[in-house]
Protein backbone atom coordinates (compact mmCIF):
# COMPACT_ATOMS: atom_id res chain seq x y z
CA UNK A 1 0.00 0.00 0.00
CA UNK A 2 1.68 3.49 -1.03
CA UNK A 3 1.01 7.22 -0.90
CA UNK A 4 0.78 9.19 -3.58
CA UNK A 5 3.18 11.90 -4.16
CA UNK A 6 2.48 15.74 -4.20
CA UNK A 7 1.56 17.14 -7.43
CA UNK A 8 4.15 19.16 -9.40
CA UNK A 9 1.34 22.41 -8.33
CA UNK A 10 2.45 21.47 -4.66
CA UNK A 11 1.54 19.02 -1.60
CA UNK A 12 -1.92 17.68 -2.11
CA UNK A 13 -4.80 18.36 0.03
CA UNK A 14 -4.97 15.28 1.38
CA UNK A 15 -2.56 11.99 0.94
CA UNK A 16 -4.10 9.65 -1.10
CA UNK A 17 -3.33 5.79 0.02
CA UNK A 18 -3.54 3.72 -2.94
CA UNK A 19 -4.64 -0.10 -2.64
CA UNK A 20 -3.11 -1.52 -5.85
CA UNK A 21 -4.27 -2.34 -9.12
CA UNK A 22 -6.74 -4.50 -10.42
CA UNK A 23 -7.21 -7.00 -13.24
CA UNK A 24 -8.50 -4.67 -16.29
CA UNK A 25 -9.54 -7.34 -18.47
CA UNK A 26 -12.25 -5.91 -17.48
CA UNK A 27 -13.74 -2.03 -16.89
CA UNK A 28 -12.29 -1.04 -13.84
CA UNK A 29 -14.02 2.12 -11.51
CA UNK A 30 -11.36 3.71 -9.24
CA UNK A 31 -12.70 4.49 -5.56
CA UNK A 32 -11.31 6.75 -3.51
CA UNK A 33 -12.56 7.96 -0.04
CA UNK A 34 -11.87 11.35 1.76
CA UNK A 35 -11.68 11.61 4.85
CA UNK A 36 -11.29 14.79 6.76
CA UNK A 37 -12.40 17.23 9.68
CA UNK A 38 -15.39 19.09 9.35
CA UNK A 39 -16.16 23.12 9.23
CA UNK A 40 -19.48 24.49 11.17
CA UNK A 41 -20.04 28.21 11.21
CA UNK A 42 -23.23 30.34 10.31
CA UNK A 43 -22.88 32.92 7.24
CA UNK A 44 -25.60 34.39 5.19
CA UNK A 45 -27.68 31.94 2.72
CA UNK A 46 -25.84 33.40 -0.10
CA UNK A 47 -23.08 33.18 -2.61
CA UNK A 48 -21.25 36.08 -0.96
CA UNK A 49 -17.77 36.87 0.47
CA UNK A 50 -17.17 34.85 4.05
CA UNK A 51 -17.47 36.51 7.23
CA UNK A 52 -14.46 36.94 9.79
CA UNK A 53 -15.35 34.07 12.07
CA UNK A 54 -15.52 31.60 9.01
CA UNK A 55 -12.74 32.89 7.57
CA UNK A 56 -10.81 32.14 10.91
CA UNK A 57 -12.27 28.53 11.13
CA UNK A 58 -11.55 28.21 6.98
CA UNK A 59 -7.88 28.84 8.38
CA UNK A 60 -8.13 26.36 11.45
CA UNK A 61 -8.77 23.95 8.60
CA UNK A 62 -6.32 24.36 6.83
CA UNK A 63 -4.07 24.03 9.17
CA UNK A 64 -5.09 20.76 10.94
CA UNK A 65 -4.49 18.91 7.05
CA UNK A 66 -1.08 20.57 7.19
CA UNK A 67 -0.87 18.94 10.35
CA UNK A 68 -2.27 16.04 8.85
CA UNK A 69 -0.12 15.74 5.70
CA UNK A 70 3.08 16.24 8.22
CA UNK A 71 1.91 13.43 9.90
CA UNK A 72 1.52 11.30 6.79
CA UNK A 73 5.48 11.70 5.96
CA UNK A 74 6.65 13.05 2.68
CA UNK A 75 7.87 9.84 1.40
CA UNK A 76 5.05 8.54 -1.45
CA UNK A 77 5.03 6.68 -4.24
CA UNK A 78 2.73 6.49 -7.44
CA UNK A 79 1.21 3.86 -8.71
CA UNK A 80 -1.57 4.79 -11.51
CA UNK A 81 -4.01 2.59 -13.39
CA UNK A 82 -6.25 3.38 -16.10
CA UNK A 83 -9.73 3.09 -14.46
CA UNK A 84 -12.73 5.29 -13.81
CA UNK A 85 -12.11 6.64 -10.38
CA UNK A 86 -14.57 6.81 -7.44
CA UNK A 87 -14.14 9.29 -4.45
CA UNK A 88 -15.17 9.43 -1.25
CA UNK A 89 -15.19 12.25 0.51
CA UNK A 90 -15.38 11.53 4.60
CA UNK A 91 -16.25 14.91 5.80
CA UNK A 92 -18.14 16.34 9.12
CA UNK A 93 -20.31 19.38 9.18
CA UNK A 94 -20.41 22.11 7.12
CA UNK A 95 -22.52 25.09 7.30
CA UNK A 96 -22.90 26.28 4.54
CA UNK A 97 -21.97 26.11 0.84
CA UNK A 98 -21.48 30.03 0.87
CA UNK A 99 -18.01 31.19 -0.38
CA UNK A 100 -15.47 29.53 2.08
CA UNK A 101 -17.35 26.26 1.61
CA UNK A 102 -17.78 26.26 -2.08
CA UNK A 103 -14.03 27.00 -1.98
CA UNK A 104 -13.25 24.03 0.02
CA UNK A 105 -15.51 22.08 -2.11
CA UNK A 106 -13.83 22.71 -4.95
CA UNK A 107 -10.04 22.40 -3.81
CA UNK A 108 -11.39 19.04 -2.42
CA UNK A 109 -12.50 17.66 -5.52
CA UNK A 110 -10.44 19.33 -7.80
CA UNK A 111 -7.49 17.34 -5.72
CA UNK A 112 -9.65 13.94 -6.43
CA UNK A 113 -9.45 14.74 -9.92
CA UNK A 114 -5.60 15.31 -10.21
CA UNK A 115 -5.58 11.70 -9.34
CA UNK A 116 -8.09 10.56 -12.21
CA UNK A 117 -11.67 10.22 -10.10
CA UNK A 118 -14.40 10.23 -12.15
CA UNK A 119 -16.89 10.11 -9.45
CA UNK A 120 -16.93 11.89 -6.10
CA UNK A 121 -18.93 11.02 -3.06
CA UNK A 122 -19.43 13.14 0.01
CA UNK A 123 -21.04 12.53 3.27
CA UNK A 124 -24.14 12.91 4.83
CA UNK A 125 -25.12 16.64 5.38
CA UNK A 126 -21.43 17.65 3.97
CA UNK A 127 -23.33 21.46 2.87
CA UNK A 128 -25.96 22.63 5.50
CA UNK A 129 -23.84 20.44 8.44
CA UNK A 130 -25.19 17.80 10.91
CA UNK A 131 -25.77 18.96 14.01
CA UNK A 132 -23.97 17.28 16.17
CA UNK A 133 -25.07 16.86 19.85
CA UNK A 134 -27.22 19.70 19.81
CA UNK A 135 -31.21 19.22 20.52
CA UNK A 136 -32.80 22.18 19.43
CA UNK A 137 -34.01 22.93 22.84
CA UNK A 138 -36.60 20.16 22.14
CA UNK A 139 -38.01 18.27 24.72
CA UNK A 140 -41.74 16.74 25.03
CA UNK A 141 -44.28 19.43 24.55
CA UNK A 142 -41.95 22.07 24.53
CA UNK A 143 -39.20 24.08 22.18
CA UNK A 144 -37.10 26.77 23.84
CA UNK A 145 -36.57 30.30 22.66
CA UNK A 146 -32.80 29.21 22.00
CA UNK A 147 -33.96 26.21 20.05
CA UNK A 148 -35.98 27.85 18.07
CA UNK A 149 -33.21 30.22 17.15
CA UNK A 150 -30.68 27.32 16.81
CA UNK A 151 -33.08 26.10 14.19
CA UNK A 152 -33.86 29.27 12.14
CA UNK A 153 -29.73 29.96 11.88
CA UNK A 154 -29.69 25.94 10.37
CA UNK A 155 -32.72 26.61 7.72
CA UNK A 156 -30.37 29.83 6.95
CA UNK A 157 -27.22 27.74 6.41
CA UNK A 158 -29.51 24.93 3.99
CA UNK A 159 -30.01 25.30 0.53
CA UNK A 160 -32.51 25.78 -2.04
CA UNK A 161 -32.54 22.96 -4.79
CA UNK A 162 -32.28 24.48 -8.06
CA UNK A 163 -30.58 26.82 -6.28
CA UNK A 164 -27.03 28.96 -6.88
CA UNK A 165 -25.35 26.43 -4.80
CA UNK A 166 -26.83 23.86 -6.87
CA UNK A 167 -25.67 25.48 -10.20
CA UNK A 168 -22.05 26.65 -8.28
CA UNK A 169 -21.99 22.17 -7.62
CA UNK A 170 -23.36 20.92 -11.42
CA UNK A 171 -20.79 23.80 -12.11
CA UNK A 172 -17.35 21.91 -10.22
CA UNK A 173 -18.75 18.47 -11.35
CA UNK A 174 -18.47 19.82 -15.26
CA UNK A 175 -15.30 21.65 -14.30
CA UNK A 176 -13.17 18.76 -13.45
CA UNK A 177 -15.27 16.13 -15.28
CA UNK A 178 -16.31 14.12 -12.49
CA UNK A 179 -19.32 12.27 -11.39
CA UNK A 180 -20.23 14.15 -8.01
CA UNK A 181 -22.43 12.70 -5.09
CA UNK A 182 -22.95 15.11 -2.44
CA UNK A 183 -25.35 15.12 0.82
CA UNK A 184 -26.80 18.25 1.36
CA UNK A 185 -29.51 20.03 3.82
CA UNK A 186 -32.09 20.72 1.48
CA UNK A 187 -34.44 23.92 2.46
CA UNK A 188 -37.88 23.73 0.97
CA UNK A 189 -39.73 26.43 2.29
CA UNK A 190 -39.74 25.79 5.77
CA UNK A 191 -39.07 22.74 5.85
CA UNK A 192 -35.54 20.96 5.77
CA UNK A 193 -34.68 17.96 4.23
CA UNK A 194 -31.21 15.79 4.61
CA UNK A 195 -30.47 14.66 0.97
CA UNK A 196 -27.72 13.74 -1.71
CA UNK A 197 -27.62 15.67 -4.80
CA UNK A 198 -26.68 13.97 -7.79
CA UNK A 199 -24.14 15.67 -10.68
CA UNK A 200 -22.59 14.45 -14.22
CA UNK A 201 -19.31 14.84 -15.79
CA UNK A 202 -20.67 17.77 -17.97
CA UNK A 203 -22.13 19.86 -15.45
CA UNK A 204 -25.87 19.01 -15.56
CA UNK A 205 -27.71 18.05 -12.46
CA UNK A 206 -29.56 15.09 -12.38
CA UNK A 207 -30.98 14.51 -9.34
CA UNK A 208 -31.52 13.91 -5.65
CA UNK A 209 -32.36 11.70 -2.74
CA UNK A 210 -34.22 12.83 0.25
CA UNK A 211 -34.00 10.91 3.47
CA UNK A 212 -36.94 8.31 3.90
CA UNK A 213 -36.46 8.00 7.52
CA UNK A 214 -34.48 10.57 9.34
CA UNK A 215 -33.27 8.92 12.79
CA UNK A 216 -34.22 9.73 16.47
CA UNK A 217 -34.08 13.29 17.08
CA UNK A 218 -33.29 14.22 13.53
CA UNK A 219 -37.40 13.68 13.06
CA UNK A 220 -37.80 16.56 14.44
CA UNK A 221 -35.55 19.05 12.14
CA UNK A 222 -35.81 17.14 8.84
CA UNK A 223 -38.85 16.41 6.66
CA UNK A 224 -39.39 13.18 5.50
CA UNK A 225 -38.63 11.91 1.69
CA UNK A 226 -40.75 10.61 -0.24
CA UNK A 227 -40.67 7.70 -3.12
CA UNK A 228 -40.46 10.33 -5.92
CA UNK A 229 -36.85 10.68 -4.56
CA UNK A 230 -35.38 7.21 -5.13
CA UNK A 231 -32.96 6.92 -8.06
CA UNK A 232 -30.93 5.05 -9.71
CA UNK A 233 -29.04 6.75 -12.49
CA UNK A 234 -27.60 4.91 -15.19
CA UNK A 235 -23.79 6.74 -16.36
CA UNK A 236 -21.25 5.62 -18.42
CA UNK A 237 -19.21 4.62 -15.24
CA UNK A 238 -22.08 2.29 -13.36
CA UNK A 239 -25.77 2.98 -11.81
CA UNK A 240 -25.11 5.02 -9.37
CA UNK A 241 -27.71 5.71 -6.01
CA UNK A 242 -27.58 6.64 -2.83
CA UNK A 243 -29.51 5.77 0.49
CA UNK A 244 -28.40 8.05 3.58
CA UNK A 245 -27.12 6.56 6.81
CA UNK A 246 -29.57 4.17 8.97
CA UNK A 247 -31.91 4.12 6.31
CA UNK A 248 -29.70 1.64 4.62
CA UNK A 249 -31.12 -0.77 7.88
CA UNK A 250 -34.52 -0.67 5.13
CA UNK A 251 -34.97 -3.97 4.00
CA UNK A 252 -37.71 -2.62 1.55
CA UNK A 253 -36.07 0.34 0.46
CA UNK A 254 -32.70 -1.26 0.12
CA UNK A 255 -35.00 -3.53 -2.47
CA UNK A 256 -36.37 -0.88 -4.29
CA UNK A 257 -32.49 0.53 -5.21
CA UNK A 258 -31.56 -3.33 -6.05
CA UNK A 259 -34.52 -3.61 -8.53
CA UNK A 260 -35.45 -0.03 -9.92
CA UNK A 261 -35.84 0.03 -13.11
CA UNK A 262 -37.13 1.91 -16.15
CA UNK A 263 -39.76 2.17 -18.94
CA UNK A 264 -38.93 1.80 -22.39
CA UNK A 265 -41.33 1.58 -25.56
CA UNK A 266 -41.07 -1.22 -28.17
CA UNK A 267 -41.74 -1.51 -31.52
CA UNK A 268 -45.37 -1.56 -30.96
CA UNK A 269 -45.74 1.14 -28.76
CA UNK A 270 -45.91 -1.14 -25.47
CA UNK A 271 -44.38 -0.14 -22.26
CA UNK A 272 -41.96 -3.00 -20.75
CA UNK A 273 -40.26 -2.24 -17.95
CA UNK A 274 -36.17 -3.31 -17.97
CA UNK A 275 -34.11 -3.92 -14.81
CA UNK A 276 -31.80 -1.23 -13.78
CA UNK A 277 -30.55 -2.31 -10.39
CA UNK A 278 -27.65 -0.34 -8.61
CA UNK A 279 -24.01 -0.88 -9.39
CA UNK A 280 -21.93 1.82 -7.42
CA UNK A 281 -24.43 2.16 -3.80
CA UNK A 282 -23.20 4.96 -2.19
CA UNK A 283 -23.74 5.61 1.26
CA UNK A 284 -23.29 8.34 2.82
CA UNK A 285 -23.30 8.75 6.59
CA UNK A 286 -22.12 9.87 10.15
CA UNK A 287 -22.67 6.76 11.70
CA UNK A 288 -19.46 5.96 12.92
CA UNK A 289 -19.35 2.62 15.17
CA UNK A 290 -17.66 -1.00 14.44
CA UNK A 291 -21.66 -2.27 13.38
CA UNK A 292 -21.92 -0.23 10.68
CA UNK A 293 -19.35 -2.60 8.82
CA UNK A 294 -21.32 -5.35 9.00
CA UNK A 295 -24.12 -3.71 6.95
CA UNK A 296 -22.02 -2.39 4.52
CA UNK A 297 -20.80 -5.42 3.48
CA UNK A 298 -24.31 -7.39 4.56
CA UNK A 299 -25.61 -4.82 1.33
CA UNK A 300 -22.78 -5.40 -1.04
CA UNK A 301 -23.51 -9.36 -0.81
CA UNK A 302 -26.90 -8.91 -0.77
CA UNK A 303 -27.40 -6.37 -3.56
CA UNK A 304 -24.52 -7.54 -5.87
CA UNK A 305 -22.90 -4.50 -6.07
CA UNK A 306 -20.03 -2.30 -4.84
CA UNK A 307 -20.73 -0.26 -1.64
CA UNK A 308 -19.33 3.52 -1.27
CA UNK A 309 -19.90 4.55 2.48
CA UNK A 310 -18.70 8.32 3.16
CA UNK A 311 -18.25 9.03 6.44
CA UNK A 312 -17.46 12.15 8.26
CA UNK A 313 -14.73 12.70 10.43
CA UNK A 314 -14.64 15.89 13.09
CA UNK A 315 -13.60 16.57 16.82
CA UNK A 316 -14.89 19.21 19.04
CA UNK A 317 -12.78 22.22 18.09
CA UNK A 318 -14.38 22.07 14.47
CA UNK A 319 -17.42 23.18 16.14
CA UNK A 320 -18.00 26.89 17.09
CA UNK A 321 -17.23 27.49 21.21
CA UNK A 322 -19.92 27.47 24.10
CA UNK A 323 -21.93 28.97 24.36
CA UNK A 324 -22.43 29.83 20.78
CA UNK A 325 -22.55 25.65 20.24
CA UNK A 326 -23.06 23.13 23.26
CA UNK A 327 -22.96 19.80 23.25
CA UNK A 328 -26.11 19.23 25.41
CA UNK A 329 -26.34 15.44 25.58
CA UNK A 330 -22.62 15.54 26.87
CA UNK A 331 -22.53 14.80 30.52
CA UNK A 332 -19.57 17.61 30.43
CA UNK A 333 -18.13 19.92 27.53
CA UNK A 334 -15.34 17.89 25.29
CA UNK A 335 -12.13 19.06 25.37
CA UNK A 336 -11.27 20.69 21.76
CA UNK A 337 -9.52 17.52 20.58
CA UNK A 338 -12.33 15.30 21.10
CA UNK A 339 -13.49 13.30 18.09
CA UNK A 340 -17.30 13.69 17.83
CA UNK A 341 -17.61 11.43 14.89
CA UNK A 342 -14.50 8.90 13.96
CA UNK A 343 -15.14 8.46 10.08
CA UNK A 344 -14.98 4.79 9.31
CA UNK A 345 -15.74 5.18 5.65
CA UNK A 346 -15.04 2.04 3.30
CA UNK A 347 -15.44 0.85 0.28
CA UNK A 348 -16.37 -3.10 0.02
CA UNK A 349 -16.93 -4.94 -3.09
CA UNK A 350 -20.38 -7.80 -4.30
CA UNK A 351 -18.08 -10.17 -2.90
CA UNK A 352 -18.14 -8.58 0.31
CA UNK A 353 -14.26 -7.78 0.55
CA UNK A 354 -13.04 -4.72 1.96
CA UNK A 355 -11.28 -2.75 -0.83
CA UNK A 356 -10.16 0.12 1.24
CA UNK A 357 -10.95 0.96 4.74
CA UNK A 358 -12.21 1.50 7.01
CA UNK A 359 -10.14 4.49 8.71
CA UNK A 360 -11.18 5.96 11.89
CA UNK A 361 -7.42 7.39 12.38
CA UNK A 362 -8.29 10.90 11.60
CA UNK A 363 -8.08 12.76 8.02
CA UNK A 364 -7.33 10.54 4.88
CA UNK A 365 -8.04 10.31 0.86
CA UNK A 366 -8.29 6.04 0.14
CA UNK A 367 -8.29 4.67 -2.91
CA UNK A 368 -9.55 1.21 -4.50
CA UNK A 369 -10.23 -0.02 -8.24
CA UNK A 370 -13.70 -1.38 -8.69
CA UNK A 371 -13.36 -4.26 -11.48
CA UNK A 372 -17.11 -4.31 -12.53
CA UNK A 373 -16.67 -8.02 -14.04
CA UNK A 374 -17.41 -8.22 -10.19
CA UNK A 375 -20.97 -7.40 -10.49
CA UNK A 376 -21.54 -10.44 -12.97
CA UNK A 377 -19.41 -13.01 -11.03
CA UNK A 378 -21.53 -11.88 -7.52
CA UNK A 379 -24.72 -11.83 -8.89
CA UNK A 380 -24.68 -15.63 -11.16
CA UNK A 381 -24.49 -16.99 -7.60
CA UNK A 382 -27.48 -14.61 -5.70
CA UNK A 383 -29.53 -12.17 -7.79
CA UNK A 384 -32.03 -10.59 -5.04
CA UNK A 385 -34.30 -8.90 -7.83
CA UNK A 386 -33.66 -11.13 -10.26
CA UNK A 387 -32.73 -15.22 -10.29
CA UNK A 388 -33.23 -15.78 -6.38
CA UNK A 389 -36.31 -13.83 -6.27
CA UNK A 390 -39.77 -15.27 -5.94
CA UNK A 391 -42.32 -12.28 -6.87
CA UNK A 392 -45.37 -15.18 -7.27
CA UNK A 393 -44.82 -15.40 -3.31
CA UNK A 394 -42.78 -11.88 -2.16
CA UNK A 395 -42.88 -8.86 -4.10
CA UNK A 396 -42.63 -5.14 -3.61
CA UNK A 397 -44.32 -2.36 -4.96
CA UNK A 398 -43.43 1.19 -4.64
CA UNK A 399 -45.21 3.86 -4.32
CA UNK A 400 -42.46 6.37 -6.31
CA UNK A 401 -44.50 9.18 -7.24
CA UNK A 402 -44.55 12.57 -4.90
CA UNK A 403 -46.89 12.61 -2.32
CA UNK A 404 -47.65 16.34 -2.05
CA UNK A 405 -50.38 17.46 1.30
CA UNK A 406 -51.84 20.33 -1.14
CA UNK A 407 -52.79 19.92 -4.99
CA UNK A 408 -54.76 22.43 -6.74
CA UNK A 409 -57.18 21.16 -9.63
CA UNK A 410 -56.93 24.12 -11.36
CA UNK A 411 -53.04 23.86 -12.12
CA UNK A 412 -53.68 20.60 -12.91
CA UNK A 413 -55.64 21.47 -15.47
CA UNK A 414 -53.29 23.94 -16.64
CA UNK A 415 -50.36 22.02 -17.07
CA UNK A 416 -52.44 19.25 -19.07
CA UNK A 417 -53.67 21.89 -21.19
CA UNK A 418 -51.79 21.80 -24.67
CA UNK A 419 -49.64 25.10 -25.40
Amino acid sequence: MALVPPSAAGPPLIAEVDMGASDLSSTVVRATVVQASTIFYDTPATLGAPSVSSFYLHRLYVGALQRCIIDLGSSFALNFVEAFDVVIFIYGLMLPLKSSLADKAERLIAEAASYGAQIVVFPEAFIGGYPHGSTFGITLGNRTAKGKEEFRRYHASAIDVPGPEVDRLAALAGKYKIYLVMGAIERSGYTLYCSVLFFDSQGQYLGKHRKLMPTGLERAIWGFGDGSTIPVFETPIGKIGAIICWENRMPLLRTAMYGKGSLETDGRDVEKHYYVGIEIYCAPTVYDRKDWQASMTHIALEGGCFVLSASQFCRRKDYPPPPDYVFVAAAEEPSPDTVICAGGSVIISPSGQVLAGPNYEGEALISADLDLGEIVRAKFAFDVVGHYSRPEVLSLTVKDHPQDPVSFTSTARTESTPK
